[in-house]
């Protein structure tokens, strides 16, 4: 029986490295640091994060979240159909192909393979793609209840992974405000994916387990599948740092996130109640990302220049200004007791005692602190900054 159990999980694996979605994911993640490199060099002429942050940041698999998610589909038996998770292939790499990562939410990308699936069911229709017969499905029997069970656990990973990613993806932007002046923007643009055991119908785990699972779709034999779940998204900020607005966009998903699950758990009692979610959600989570994108596109921004001093419009890693604490957003008011109110003046006070740099500061609470630092002969010679002129 054992012997049977890890066969079917190294298979699961096997089926794991063999899907398209993982690399086809990878190389955007690729393209989305490229791009970002990119950008960052033509407005400051320096990257901030490594061309390879982004990647980096996709494979790094949260692997509690994981253990935790794909313990509860197996422990309880939530069945998803194989045809499922091959739309939810299709769709997540179209998504990714136009380039519109509001797409990429979870909740969206299982909405639209599910409802797609259940409307050919109604209406009796098939269709083949490289030899494969996609059928659908009735959303009862526990298919309403699974998929939106899971689609309500993978929308908490989402709003999560926009937390933190977010503010650390926000790219500098330079726009022009409408009087003229340079002003910042920051978009930030990311993927992730997080590999799930999922049960679908098949041939592979017979009655030595004979209690499990619990919602069959009609099937009496199952396999285990581990699924690369990709998810994504992007956001321009302008009128709030993203230190800040992030937090609050990630909360609202989250929210999103608790009310699917209670309306997944209500479906096993009226199973339309799921599809009813599921459809509600995804709708919801694209409003979301509208509600907050009209929030933003305003001509007033968080970063432009001030009378008051010279603002900071980002920090470079590992320099002496992140090693003072400096980071976007903050203004830099004296430097080595001069005050400075351009970005060359900064720099010439800089000069004024090249081993040692003292700034005076106006945080984002609009408190004075000061800043000091020794300056190493390695360190960057603008200690790190990047300003806005």
């Amino acid at each position: 029986m054992y012997i049977d159990i890890i066969i079917e999980v190294l298979m699961a694996i096997l089926r794991f490295i063999m899907n398209p979605l993982l690399y086809v994911a990878a190389l955007f993640a690729i393209y989305l640091g490229y791009r970002r490199v990119k950008r960052e060099r033509r407005f400051f002429r320096i990257r901030i994060l490594n061309g390879w942050s982004e990647l980096i940041s996709f494979v790094k698999i949260n692997w509690i979240a994981s253990l935790f998610i794909s313990m509860i589909i197996v422990a309880v038996g939530l069945v998803i159909p194989s045809e499922f998770l091959l739309l939810l292939i299709v769709v997540s790499i179209a998504s990714m192909i136009i380039f519109i990562f509001h797409l990429l939410s979870p909740i969206v990308t299982i909405a639209i393979s599910f409802s797609v699936l259940v409307a050919m069911a109604y209406f009796g229709k098939s269709f083949t793609v490289f030899g494969f017969t996609f059928e659908g499905f009735s959303y009862e029997h526990g298919a309403a209840m699974t998929i939106t069970l899971i689609a309500g656990m993978l929308l908490m990973l989402e709003a999560r992974f926009i937390r933190l990613a977010g503010p650390k993806f926000a790219s500098p932007v330079v726009e022009q405000t409408k009087r003229g002046r340079n002003a910042v923007a920051y978009f930030s643009k990311g993927i992730r994916f997080v590999p799930l055991f999922f049960i679908v119908p098949g041939d592979a785990i017979a009655s030595y387990l004979p209690w499990w699972p619990q919602f069959t779709l009609g099937a009496s034999e199952f396999s285990l599948v581990l699924f690369p779940f990709v998810f994504g998204f992007q956001q321009m900020t302008k009128r709030t740092l993203p230190v800040y607005f992030y937090p609050k966009y990630s909360r609202a998903i989250f929210i999103l996130a608790q009310l699917v699950i209670i309306g997944g758990l209500a479906s096993n009692f009226i199973p339309l109640i799921g599809v009813i979610t599921l459809m509600s959600a995804a709708i919801l989570r694209l409003l979301i990302s509208l509600y907050y994108k009209i929030q933003e596109r305003t001509d007033a921004y968080a970063v432009a220049p001030l009378s008051r001093g010279v603002i900071i419009a980002g920090v470079l890693p590992n320099s002496p200004a992140e090693k003072m604490g400096l980071v976007a957003g903050e203004v830099i008011r004296k430097v080595n007791g001069k005050d400075v109110f351009t970005e060359s003046e900064l720099y010439e006070a800089l000069q004024v005692n090249a081993a040692h740099c003292r700034l005076e500061i106006l945080n984002h609470q609009n408190e004075v602190r000061l800043a000091q630092h020794v300056v190493h002969s390695n360190d960057h010679y603008k200690i790190g900054l990047l300003l806005v002129n």
